[in-house]
């Protein structure tokens, strides 16, 4: 196995191993890529303040998510299409999770389904779901991660239209994919990738084939899709959902503080500061800046997490320390997965937990629950630059 260090490790072994269409899709934004930029360059800007002379031992970084016990506060965000970055990818993701104590949370747009996932795994895990114009369909989906056993149902609510992602349409990506010369041969050059795809039969969108009416393989899934986010989505619907569901609700895609006091109101059990990793809304602030004004604004009344550009454990340590609850990695864990299966997602984890653990600790605190505000330093404008 090879030495692992960094993300930035895992990312080089799953640009090499999979094929690049798969791994665009992943390391991608939306039009200029300018917020999925900013995600990260953002972070970057932030300083850590060191303490001395401080007892370091005893160490925790154990919390829990929406009531749940968690080994550290860092999630495995819901990401489509992760069967296609390493056969049985959701699978292989939500064992690795299971195993490290951490939350993994199946996409609608999964290649592996629901029952995929129960049957493979000893946990619950958390279920997020697309609102879909098919209500008989919505119904049924929402069921059946009820009797998986789901444990969380994450809505997310910024994808009601697609965000246009360049790389994406010069790939030839989608169901089924269109094959180009160039595709052809990149995918030839990827023989661990295609053997492993060879010897899976989850190669289709297992949450909506065969279970969304007239969908019976991946060319109607396509025109299926297109037509069925809901536009229309508006916290009547919302609440309709959650009446439905019933169970616990974290709302996914908060970037303003006006909608996360509608959120808070609406009684969800955590809300995700997230601008779904840049590929949404190109143009938007990053996550990291808008953290501490929704803290600032609901942070006594409901449970934060954020996502969109945490790539190590110092990020998961400025993202706790500007008020964060907690935190979801998604593009961290797929360079792991694609590069080595459920091991890259497990040494993804570990990469972050040991960064999480040793910062926090020369940061001087033993505990991450003690992390605020002091632990960081950062540039004046940080959080009035663009008067948000």
């Amino acid at each position: 196995m090879p030495v692992i260090t960094c993300i930035e490790d895992l990312k080089a072994l799953h640009r090499a191993r999979t094929p690049r269409m798969f791994y665009d899709y992943a390391e991608s934004g939306s039009y200029s890529e300018q917020t999925f930029r900013d995600n990260t360059t953002d972070f970057a800007r932030l300083r850590l303040r060191q303490k001395v002379a401080v007892d370091m031992s005893n160490r925790s970084t154990a919390s829990d998510m929406v009531g749940l016990p968690v080994s550290m506060p860092v999630g495995l965000a819901p990401v489509g299409l992760t069967g296609m970055q390493h056969a049985d990818g959701e699978i292989h993701a939500a064992r690795a999770a299971e195993k490290f104590g951490v939350p993994f949370a199946l996409s609608t747009m999964s290649i592996c389904s629901i029952e995929d996932v129960a049957a493979h795994t000893t946990k619950p895990f958390m279920f997020q779901l697309y609102a879909m114009k098919d209500q008989d369909f919505l119904a049924a989906i929402i069921e059946r991660a009820r009797r998986a056993g789901c444990n969380a149902l994450v809505l997310t609510l910024d994808l009601q239209i697609l965000g246009q992602r360049h790389k994406d349409l010069k790939n030839g990506l989608s169901a089924p994919p269109k094959l180009t010369l160039a595709t052809m041969l990149n995918l030839a050059t990827k023989w661990r990738w295609g053997l492993g795809m060879l010897q899976t039969r989850r190669r289709q969108f297992g949450n909506i084939v065969g279970h969304a009416k007239g969908v019976g393989d991946t060319r109607s899934l396509m025109s299926w899709t297109a037509e069925q986010f809901d536009e229309r989505l508006d916290w009547d619907k919302v609440a309709r959902i959650r009446d439905m569901w019933g169970g616990k609700l974290i709302l996914k895609g908060i970037l303003d503080p006006e909608d996360a006091r509608i959120a808070a109101d609406f009684g969800a059990d955590a809300i995700v500061v997230s601008n779904h990793g840049g590929r949404q809304l190109d143009g938007a602030l990053s996550s990291i800046r808008m953290l501490p004004h929704i803290v600032e604004a609901v942070g006594d009344q409901v449970e934060i997490h954020m996502d969109s550009g945490i790539r190590s454990g110092q990020d998961v340590l400025k993202a706790l320390a500007l008020g964060a609850h907690a935190t979801w990695i998604g593009r961290a864990f797929v360079h792991g997965l694609g590069a080595m299966g459920e091991a890259g997602v497990t040494a993804a984890l570990d990469v972050i937990r040991k960064e999480l653990d040793i910062s926090m600790a020369l940061c001087g605190e033993r505990d991450v629950h003690a992390l605020g505000r002091h632990n960081i330093m950062m540039p004046q404008d940080f959080l009035t630059e663009y008067g948000a």
